[in-house]
């Protein structure tokens, strides 16, 4: 067996068990849409880790979340996009002082 494959196998086995944990800590519902899956239909569950590193695994689950595929890759796309772009911080703006209505009541009582 090449060094290669061995390697993925080893992730193989290491994301099947950090799969199986979240299981069976977590319903089995995406953590963003709320979809609910059963049996047939849990390969489309994936465990997405919050912090991004697949190596940080803590059995007690608190760096994992269930994500459906769609929003698993909406939440890596997201995170590829900060890396590439940068911060998403707004700038502050400055409150308006401007009140157009100020004087409505002299103007409406000129007209008179």
């Amino acid at each position: 067996m090449s060094k290669t494959s061995s390697g993925a196998q080893a992730y193989q086995q290491q994301e099947q068990g950090y799969r199986d944990k979240s299981l069976k800590l977590y319903p089995w519902v995406c953590g963003r849409c709320a979809r609910e899956f059963v049996h047939s239909n849990l390969r489309e569950l994936t465990v997405h880790h919050i912090d991004h590193n697949h190596s940080n695994n803590p059995s007690d689950g608190s760096n994992w979340e269930l994500l459906c595929i769609y929003c698993h890759d909406n939440e890596h796309n997201k995170f590829h996009e900060f890396v590439l772009y940068g911060g998403t911080t707004e700038q502050k703006v400055a409150a308006a002082t401007h009140n157009p209505f100020a004087d409505l009541k002299a103007m409406l009582n000129k007209s008179k």
